[in-house]
């Protein structure tokens, strides 16, 4: 299951939940994983486009993609979701936003 370890994971999770079109993905692959073409299909969207959503889901730890060989021979990527729960609360907000990796400003 997906912990938020700091506050740059909690932005990177609610960040990459921000969009409808990946709260949709979410929504799907919590049925059942799916191949990217029945995915793009299923969304309405190209599959180029649905790369970028379902990257932005990966890099934050909330998919998983890999590949399998259809009985015909073909390489066809799958997602699934990973297992993930967040205690979204002020406490919960509280704690990890003391833990920020420190970046400067520009002025």
């Amino acid at each position: 299951m997906k912990n938020i370890q700091n506050g740059d994971e909690l932005l990177k999770v609610l960040e990459a939940l921000s969009n409808p079109y990946r709260l949709n993905i979410i929504a799907i692959l919590y049925k059942e994983r799916q191949y990217v073409s029945q995915l793009a299909r299923e969304l309405g969207i190209s599959r180029p486009l649905l790369y970028l959503h379902l990257q932005k889901l990966e890099t934050a730890g909330l998919v998983k993609g890999y590949h399998e060989v259809s009985e015909s021979g073909k390489a066809m990527k799958y997602y699934e979701l990973n297992a993930f729960s967040i205690p979204l609360n002020a406490e919960f907000i509280t704690r990890k936003a003391g833990s920020f990796a420190e970046k400067k400003r520009k002025e």
